[in-house]
């Protein structure tokens, strides 16, 4: 049975810190310290060196092998989840089944970055009926949600590191369970039990550290700490965080997946496991939150319409809102589509140079545009208008120096209507591709968010659950009292989309950039495509698509050469340089220029049109690998 967590606060829902009566005797020794200095470090901003703006930093860039296969194929962030999904494979599994067997497992040896406490897309391709599906397992904010709820009492944000993304406040309704469930109810072959299987196995037997998750526990001691169940599961009987080679067992964790494997997703949503779920994040030691049963019980995954929109021969697929992913990478191909390939190749000068203006362009429009459709009108259509890409481009100089942008007026906007407003988002979540036998594909992002989420181990239960609420903007309006479209929502509203439950309060979904992808080219598929990476995604997966399509690199060189994005005015080069006189030939062009790591987790397969051959792309910044056979 699940134990009762202590019920105290340090940070409440309006950001005034206050501590019970007998707090003292409530509270572990160990946990005490950590709680006080967490309190005053949010108020000084002093976590930022911790959880700063890459908490989920990558490894220093390893050799990654170059993988071709025949028949089958799985890319994902571990290695134990690659191999259970080739397993998956090649005992006639498809390619929904595998990947819904790699997440679970991820979920076990992954566990800062995704899991059944978070939310994700995924992208399908049915060959059998050659049809793309996407399903929108997104998280949803509770009913009790309120556009002030990150605000402090002077009426300003609080601090997003740490006191923003830690505690109940943080935690959206989770939705990634849904969504598996209903992919493998439509179209999978194996029951929920058997996908769960090898996860299973893995948190009763346990497994040992990697070093990247021993890193990202190190960075983030201090948010976990005032967890007594989180520290349960990642910290030694010393008290300090694993260290890579110690075996992790999760017997909680395991017991939760055998009764879904027993009883189904009910449990999750409307049974003990719901009931855990409220209380963790109702009498959250910090920043307690609203969450009710009813959130749980009302949630379903939905069946989106995918985008779908051309680039120089390919035709591509990707996840509409509530993710601006798609929406914002092909508005980017269609600034970019008549401009030709930069004669020095994708990493030099001139090419940069373009992708950053097309970043500007695109991401001014997602700052004002992009929210959750079902809540507000979102012009996608008119974004995606190659003639509103061409009035767009004709507004810059696309080989002279930036000058500023500003939001365009797409055909569908309310353009008096919204402001404009950039998101913090972490680096964090995981992405996976899946090519089976009969050339269906699964491109599937899932993500708990920052990395650990809120920091809150459901007690009992073993899982960390998200916080996703902080993907919402922290204020309803901007400076002019604009209201903002990715706006926190209060009290009921009527849903755009014909749902069950279409009236309800709560229920709207943070915007996101995840951004799985599809390529086709000739109708036949060519490309599975995704990565992790906060806001930045849009940018590593557009980066890979020009370095494949554009100049004919190949899927891990594409993956592996050095990122180049852009974001709050700056121009972000990763180490090691393309070249040694890009920074400078930049900031000739007007560029703040900054070096950096970038914390993309790219992972791919390529088709090759002509054999068939699937060649796997997998990043070397992080752990993940490629296999199939």
């Amino acid at each position: 049975m699940p134990t009762r967590p202590a019920r105290f606060s340090l940070i409440s829902v309006s950001g005034r810190q206050r501590a019970g009566p007998g707090l003292l005797m409530r509270l572990d020794r160990r946990a005490l310290l950590p709680l006080l200095l967490f309190a005053l470090m949010g108020a000084a901003g002093l976590c930022r060196a911790q959880t700063g703006a890459d908490p989920e930093q990558g490894e220093s860039p390893r050799t990654v092998e170059r993988v071709t296969a025949p028949t089958a194929m799985a890319v994902t962030a571990n290695p134990h989840a690659t191999r259970a999904a080739v397993a998956v494979l090649k005992a006639g599994g498809n390619a929904i089944d595998a990947a819904i067997t790699a997440q679970f497992v991820l979920n076990v040896v992954e566990p800062q970055s995704s899991g059944i406490g978070g939310g994700g897309f995924l992208m399908l391709y049915l060959a059998g009926r050659d049809e793309v599906v996407a399903i929108d397992g997104r998280e949803e904010s509770p009913a009790g949600a309120t556009p002030r709820m990150f605000l402090g009492p002077d009426g300003e944000p609080l601090p997003f590191f740490p006191q923003r993304i830690t505690g109940g406040r943080a935690v959206a309704v989770p939705g990634l369970l849904k969504a598996l469930a209903l992919a493998q109810a439509r179209y999978g072959t194996y029951p929920l039990a058997r996908t769960l299987g090898p996860a299973i196995r893995l948190a009763e037997e346990g497994f040992a550290v990697s070093p990247r998750l021993a890193r990202s526990l190190q960075r983030h001691r201090e948010r976990l700490v005032p967890f007594p169940a989180t520290r349960a599961v990642f910290f030694d009987a010393k008290g300090e965080p694993l260290r890579a080679g110690a075996l992790l067992r999760q017997a909680e964790l395991a017991g939760t997946f055998r009764l879904l494997a027993a009883e189904g997703i009910a449990p999750f949503y409307r049974g003990p496991i719901a009931r855990a779920i409220v209380r963790a994040v109702s009498q959250s030691p910090l920043a307690p939150g609203p969450m009710t049963l009813g959130d749980l019980a009302r949630y379903e995954a939905v069946l989106r319409a995918p985008v779908k929109r051309t680039y120089r021969g390919y035709t591509l697929y990707g996840m509409g809102p509530p993710s601006s992913g798609a929406t914002t990478v092909f508005q980017m191909l269609n600034l970019l589509e008549p401009q030709p390939p930069a004669s020095g190749g994708p990493l030099s000068a001139a090419a940069v140079h373009r992708f950053v203006q097309a970043v500007r362009l695109a991401y001014a429009d997602r700052a004002r545009y992009l929210g959750d459709g079902d809540f507000v009108p979102v012009p996608v259509e008119g974004l995606l208008d190659k003639a509103y890409a061409a009035r767009r481009a004709r507004g810059i100089d696309w080989d002279g120096p930036l000058t500023p942008v500003e939001p365009g007026h797409p055909t569908g906007a309310q353009a008096r209507r919204w402001g404009s407003a950039e998101m913090e988002e972490s680096p964090s979540t995981t992405h996976l591709a899946v090519v089976d036998r009969e050339r269906n594909l699964v491109s599937m992002t899932a993500t708990i968010e920052q990395a650990f989420g809120s920091g809150i181990v459901v007690p009992g239960w073993g899982f960390l659950l998200n916080n996703e609420m902080t993907d919402f903007a922290a204020r309803a309006a901007d400076p002019r009292g604009r209201l903002l479209a990715n706006r926190i929502e209060e009290g009921t509203r009527p849903r755009r989309t014909a749902l069950e439950n279409a009236e309800r309060p709560g229920g709207k979904r943070p915007r996101s950039s995840m951004a799985p992808t599809l390529v086709f080219s000739g109708g036949r598929p060519l490309l599975v495509l995704g990565s992790p990476g906060g806001s930045r995604i849009i940018q590593y997966v557009a980066e890979v698509l020009l370095r494949v399509r554009d100049y004919g690199m190949d899927l891990q060189s594409a993956i592996e050469a050095p990122h180049h994005t852009h974001a709050r005015g700056r121009t972000r080069l990763e180490q090691p340089l393309a070249r040694t006189d890009l920074p400078e030939a930049l900031r000739r062009l007007g560029h703040t220029v900054r070096i950096a790591s970038q914390a993309s987790g790219l992972h791919g397969i390529w088709i090759d049109p002509a054999t068939g051959t699937l060649h796997g792309g997998a990043d070397p910044r992080r752990e993940g690998v490629a296999a199939g056979y």
